[in-house]
């Protein structure tokens, strides 16, 4: 009876914490040497991504409470899930990087997850090459700014003609 209250326990923690997470990826950790997988932690505790190994079937009964539908077919094997709870990125970007930095073939990556919708590996390693969230606001807010931008100089140019016009009475009437 104590291991049913124990695994029940680990349901609700897991699906408190699918519930609140902006975004995860989940892996398949094969392979890791210990050195690997400290190093992977680290860089993720870092980011501020919490990173666990789970148990297939207590993660698909968490999933299914929760309602998140079609991650059942990435749960097979070996599996870790690697949570962030203010970020959507930072998970993709960390796991990503690090599988390039390090070269590695054994780790992959299975799926992800994104404000409660699933992605598969494509949507995973797009989500890791955007730019930081400080470029993507600049982006936009260039792109909120150029127009502005343009009706300033299109009004600064009429003003600028205006003195021009201005100028050339004044020198003409001088002159006359």
């Amino acid at each position: 009876m104590a291991v049913t209250s124990e695994k029940q326990a680990i349901v609700a923690e897991l699906k408190e914490k699918l519930a609140n997470t902006k975004g995860a990826v989940i892996t398949n950790y094969r392979g890791l040497t210990v050195a690997q997988d400290t190093k992977l932690r680290r860089k993720l505790r870092e980011a501020g991504v919490e990173y666990r190994v789970v148990k297939n079937t207590l993660t698909r009964i968490a999933a299914k409470e929760v309602g998140l539908e079609g991650l059942e077919p990435y749960l097979e094997g070996p599996t870790a899930i690697a949570m962030s709870y203010n970020d959507p990125v930072a998970p993709a970007k960390v796991i990503s990087d690090f599988i390039k930095e390090n070269k590695l073939q054994v780790m992959e990556i299975k799926a992800g997850l994104v404000e409660g919708k699933v992605i598969d590996v494509d949507g995973v390693k797009a989500l890791a090459n955007l730019p930081p969230r400080e470029v993507l606001i600049a982006q936009v807010l260039a792109g909120m700014q150029a127009p502005i931008a343009g009706l300033v100089n299109v009004l600064q140019g009429t003003i600028r003609n205006f003195v021009y016009v201005l100028e050339a009475v004044r020198k003409q009437k001088e002159s006359a």
